[in-house]
């Protein structure tokens, strides 16, 4: 059998969740793919060991003739039937042209920025145009199927498919009991961005610490990077948090996971921006914590309480209630054993709903595989 194609603007080396989607994408594919990217010059030294092979095209593809006619001659030169678009627009505007190199399966998985697509006249009919041309475009939440569903066909929106990002939960697993003695440990996980939040963590935790008794102040772990890390910076410095608060920068996900193993609790407080237009499509990182065991609070976003069985794996809070966040971080870091209840339930709500296996079905179901 032919591999299929899988063509992306999100592929590591970057990192970011739908980089890891797509890359998990190849791997539910059993790594029989051929991959066509963008990416920095130095990325194609980091494709020598991916078992497939990767073609690198500068740092974006777009949906213009030159990208067809590379795509194209990929699928006629590997034979490839099926074609998986990483972020299905705009890259999905492509579909015709492959179909008629000899595509006879597309897909495009959709994500979180979709979701604006849907609402701006002139991307909703572009968006329409992607669901046109492919056989199935996949959705990440029940939020972002409704925002997507409006803004595509009848005969698409029959089609569309969930396939929310694949959580490990052999990697991503309860690490080893904590010590009893150990400071209360709390974690975040993201790009450093307003969208998720950290400056209403980052005061809300000024609370906490304020609030918890005994000489040993709670930790609070932030992971990740982006163009806000200044700002947090400066804000950590004001609210008198430098000896409390660390920042790990980006990290491969192993070191997330072992950052995840040593806290808690995890709490992300997402919003949604932009007068509606960027919410949280669903949040991969809440659930790689729960599946490490972890109680989740989440803000109240777009998809991201999915995420979350409200009291019975962790909460939802205004992304805008530094108070509010700060008195369940309070709760869950004085109650550990209900913490760690709140975790195994959590675990146990990732299992059933998204494990790998359930995304491999779905995946292969999308190729007529």
């Amino acid at each position: 059998m032919s591999p299929s194609l899988i063509i992306t603007n999100d592929f590591p080396p970057r990192i970011g969740g739908i980089e890891s989607f797509v890359s998990d994408v190849c791997a539910l594919l059993d790594h029989h793919v051929v991959v066509y990217a963008s990416g920095p010059p130095e990325a194609a030294a980091t494709d020598d060991d991916r078992g497939y092979p990767v073609f690198r095209a500068g740092p974006l593809l777009l949906p213009t003739r030159a990208v067809a006619t590379r795509a194209a001659e990929l699928v006629r030169r590997h034979r490839i039937t099926r074609v998986v678009f990483g972020a299905a627009a705009p890259l999905g505007l492509l579909a015709p042209a492959l179909r008629a190199a000899g595509a006879r399966r597309v897909v495009g998985l959709t994500h979180g920025h979709e979701t604006w697509w849907a609402r701006v006249p002139a991307a909703r009919s572009l968006l329409h145009r992607i669901g046109e041309g492919c056989d199935h475009l996949t959705v990440i939440s029940a939020f972002t199927e409704r925002r997507i569903a409006a803004a595509v066909s009848p005969w698409a929106r029959s089609r569309l498919l969930r396939l929310p990002p694949p959580v490990d939960t052999d990697t991503f697993r309860p690490g080893p009991a904590r010590d009893p003695a150990a400071p209360a440990r709390a974690v975040a996980v993201g790009r450093l961005v307003a969208q998720k939040g950290f400056d209403t963590l980052l005061r809300a935790w000024r609370r906490v610490v304020d609030r918890t008794p005994g000489a040993q102040r709670p930790e609070l772990v932030l992971v990740g990077d982006g163009p806000d890390r200044p700002r947090l910076e400066r804000l950590i410095a004001r609210l008198g948090l430098g000896d409390g608060v660390r920042l790990t920068g980006a990290v491969p996900r192993t070191h997330v996971v072992t950052e995840l193993q040593r806290a808690d609790v995890f709490a992300l407080p997402m919003r949604t921006r932009l007068a509606g237009l960027n919410p949280e499509g669903l949040g991969l990182a809440a659930l790689e914590a729960a599946a490490c065991g972890l109680p989740v609070v989440v803000g109240d976003s777009g998809g991201a309480p999915e995420t979350i069985r409200p009291g019975r794996t962790g909460f939802v809070v205004d992304p805008h209630d530094h108070a509010a966040l700060a008195d369940r971080l309070a709760v869950l870091l004085a109650d550990p054993a209900a913490g760690r209840a709140m975790g195994a339930a959590g675990r146990q709500f990732v299992l059933d709903r998204f494990g790998v296996e359930q995304a491999r079905r779905t995946l292969l179901t999308a190729l007529d595989l």
